[in-house]
């Protein structure tokens, strides 16, 4: 009777599924929240047991039927019966049309897994130690056996020094000019 009383003052009325939908003079723009109050329940159970049960993506097929509803609500035929069987007809072939993406595009795999996860790309370290390893080669044995005591072998200076057989301050000279030469040559690698 309430609804009978808003339709009579110019107010969209409103009925439960139970009784008559009056939506033939619904707007399209108040269309969508009747339908969705009225056949989203139905709806989505009918979509759960076409998508096996996956919530998020029956969610998603009920907001797509939804959607098309109101791109189409010039066209739609407003008895509820109709709407009803459209809705249901639209929800299925989204659905149809998952499944059959599903079957085309490759299998998602979980990362979590660390035997499917993808190795960490080493292309750059191989060519900055392919850099680093020529430009070492360029230095004289001095300076380079400086360099490996002390970046490559982790020794101190006072080590490397008694290693090499020279004094500390001789090893730190010799470093400074080995990282000069280095820089330079490794500049010059780049710029190429």
């Amino acid at each position: 009777m309430e609804a009978l009383d808003r339709e009579s003052r110019g107010q969209v009325g409103y009925a439960s599924s139970a009784t008559a939908l009056d939506v033939a003079t619904v707007e399209a723009d108040d269309l969508v929240p009747l339908l969705y109050k009225d056949f989203r329940a139905t709806l989505f159970s009918q979509v759960m047991a076409l998508t096996n049960h996956d919530r998020q993506w029956t969610e998603d097929v009920v907001q797509e039927t939804m959607i098309r509803a109101w791109q189409h609500s010039g066209t739609l035929e407003r008895e509820p019966g109709m709407l009803r069987g459209w809705l249901l007809t639209v929800a299925r072939r989204i659905v149809i049309d998952g499944w059959r993406n599903r079957r085309v595009r490759p299998q998602e795999v979980a990362l979590e897994i660390p035997e499917n996860a993808e190795s960490a790309d080493r292309t750059d370290s191989s060519l900055a130690a392919l850099t680093i390893s020529r430009a070492l080669v360029e230095l004289d044995e001095k300076y380079r056996s400086v360099i490996y005591e002390t970046y490559l072998a982790g020794n101190t200076v006072r080590q490397a020094a008694q290693i090499l057989g020279i004094p500390e301050g001789t090893v730190k000279s010799r470093l400074y000019t080995a990282m000069r030469q280095l820089r330079k040559a490794l500049g010059e690698v780049t710029v190429r």
